[in-house]
C-alpha cells in the first residue's frame, strides 16, 4: 500500500512540475516552485495547487 501510495504522489509531483513549467509566471516563481515541489513532495505539491497556481 506505501508503495502505491509513493508511486501516486510521484506522478503528481511530476504533473505539477510539469504545470508550473508551461504556466506564464516568471522564470524565477517556477524555479522557486519546482524546488518546492522537489524538496518537499507532498507539502510542496499542495502548496502549488492551493497557492501557486493561482497566481
Amino acid at each position: 500500500m506505501g508503495r502505491l501510495l509513493g508511486i501516486i504522489i510521484v506522478i503528481a509531483d511530476i504533473i505539477a512540475i510539469l504545470d508550473c513549467v508551461k504556466s506564464n509566471k516568471d522564470t524565477g516563481r517556477k524555479i522557486l516552485w519546482v524546488v518546492l515541489i522537489l524538496v518537499l513532495p507532498l507539502v510542496g505539491l499542495v502548496l502549488y495547487y492551493l497557492v501557486g497556481k493561482k497566481q
